[in-house]
């Protein structure tokens, strides 16, 4: 057997068994021996690592299995310090400084490159959350060894017992608070690796160099059990997520990355949970109180991420109460933001709203700037499936529907199969919601309570759609204490028990 040293243009590579793609001239002059070449089964895609990305995710996963059989020697005591002692440093002031001017100097850069800028600044109420989260892990009960069932045979017994899970590796977007989040794994006794985007990996240096470091030295855990992979290319995730020694693999980010991302895992034989494209629906029922979805449309629309209102689904039968309604909290959650609103309208929908919207001219805050747009514009029905990243001006879609049943088959035709709310007086209404909609996160009110922290009282490491479809064996919040295998311990008191 021997190594790839070379591409050549035009070479043909095999993927999913009976298609071939040709390499590009670009990745044939790039392509260096010692580099390595994933190829995407699902789509063809060729993914380089350069060898000295290889090499910087080699060492960062080495040291992390290094860590994970070393972590098994310390108390729970110990990993109670780490997460006082990390949270301790950033709610330090003086310690914070350093941390803050690294996350200003991202912002900087992302701004300057017309990048969003909305969840990566480290805000007071993110870092709150973040101390927040991490004495949450510091009070979290040991789950290292708990006993989850016990089964007594005559003569003997089997003990079936929770047991950390290894090396998880986490690709995530510029959110540094999911930095802080994700060392929930170190409770349950895992090893975690993590890759950042380029935009908040100045912001993830500064908190690995003091605050991180300093609390796994000043409480004993090994140093290797929380590795940051110090690169900012997306060649570094490819190889982090083909690496066979995790045990799991976590990506969030943008749709299209995920899915790569998760792509690159699975066929590599690790198991994934992802999080990419968000967005949650709110369909109106034929019972539906006009003054509870303008709340609802409201409070859904606070601030933009995964669970923020994206579609909203009025039954034409009462388009006439609700839409006014649904306009009047769009325009409440724009003005609680200091900004204009933006609606986009699926073609077919228009004539239940008033024609003036479709000329209003608005000011509307992009990531590139303020630009002046309509406030209302007629989009296909596919685009239902866009999940629009707004930066300070609430953005979202409406379509009139027949009924509930035909706002529930848009859902799941088009969406993320993520976080559904239906707003209904009628239990039976709900009731069959609950039963055709395809979405682990269903409510009656308003969405932005998909959280692990917030709904669970436990920090999340991610939360995941069904767009993959359904997971076995767990829920789709992520949090450290789900991070784990079981194991079976057998104890015989009659050793004369024979089969």
């Amino acid at each position: 057997m021997s190594r790839l040293v070379a591409l050549t243009t035009g070479q043909q590579i095999v993927f999913g068994g009976d298609q071939v793609v040709e390499v590009e001239a670009e990745l044939a002059d790039a392509f260096q021996a010692g580099d390595r070449l994933v190829v995407v089964q699902e789509d063809g895609a060729l993914l380089h690592i350069p060898a000295n990305e290889y090499a910087i995710v080699d060492a960062a996963v080495t040291a992390a299995q290094a860590g994970f059989a070393e972590l098994a020697a310390a108390t729970d005591d110990a990993i109670s310090d780490f997460f006082e002692s990390f949270a301790s440093r950033l709610a330090d002031d003086a310690v914070f400084a350093f941390i803050a001017a690294a996350n200003s100097l991202d912002i900087d850069r992302a701004r300057k490159r017309g990048r969003s800028t909305t969840r990566l600044e480290l805000s007071n109420a993110m870092r709150s959350d973040m101390v927040a989260g991490l004495r949450g892990w510091r009070d979290a009960s040991a789950s290292r060894e708990e006993i989850v069932r016990t089964i007594e045979h005559k003569g003997w017994s089997v003990e079936a017992r929770r047991a950390p899970l290894g090396v998880v590796g986490f690709v995530f977007e510029g959110r540094p608070n999911v930095f802080a989040d994700a060392c929930g794994v170190v409770r349950s006794g895992n090893a975690v690796v993590f890759r950042i985007g380029s935009d908040a990996l100045g912001t993830a240096l500064a908190i690995v160099e003091h605050a991180l470091r300093p609390a796994l030295e000043e409480s004993g855990l090994p140093n290797g059990v929380v590795q940051l992979v110090e690169s900012a290319a997306h060649s570094a995730g490819h190889a982090l997520f083909s690496d066979r020694r995790l045990a799991l693999a976590v990506a969030r980010g943008s749709g299209a990355a995920v899915a790569q991302l998760g792509a690159v895992a699975s066929q590599s034989g690790i198991p994934v949970s992802l999080h990419g494209t968000g967005g949650a629906w709110v369909v109106a029922g034929e019972h539906a109180n006009a003054d509870t979805l303008q709340t609802v449309v409201q409070h859904s629309l606070d601030r933009k991420v995964c669970n923020t209102l994206n579609v909203c689904a009025i039954p034409a039968s009462r388009a006439a109460q609700l839409v006014p309604s649904f306009l009047a909290g769009l325009d409440a959650a724009g003005e609680s933001r200091h900004a204009s609103p933006r609606l986009h309208v699926v073609d077919g929908s228009a004539s239940f709203l008033p024609p003036e919207l479709f000329s209003r001219s608005v000011e509307v805050e992009r990531a590139s700037g303020t630009v002046t747009e309509c406030y209302a514009t007629v989009l296909p029905e596919s685009d239902l499936a866009i999940e629009w990243e707004w930066e300070n001006s609430p953005e979202v879609t409406l379509v009139v529907v027949e009924d509930v049943g035909q706002a529930v088959m848009l859902c799941n035709s088009y969406s993320p199969h993520f976080t559904a709310s239906l707003v209904s007086s009628d239990q039976h209404e709900h009731e069959k919601f609950y039963a055709t909609i395809e979405a682990p996160f269903v409510g009656n009110g308003f969405t932005r309570w998909v959280d692990g922290q917030y709904a669970l009282n436990a920090p999340e490491l991610g939360l995941s759609n069904w767009q993959g479809g359904r997971m076995l064996g767990r829920g789709a919040i992520l949090s450290g204490d789900s991070v784990h295998t079981v194991r079976y311990r057998a104890t015989v008191t009659d050793h004369q028990t024979h089969r």
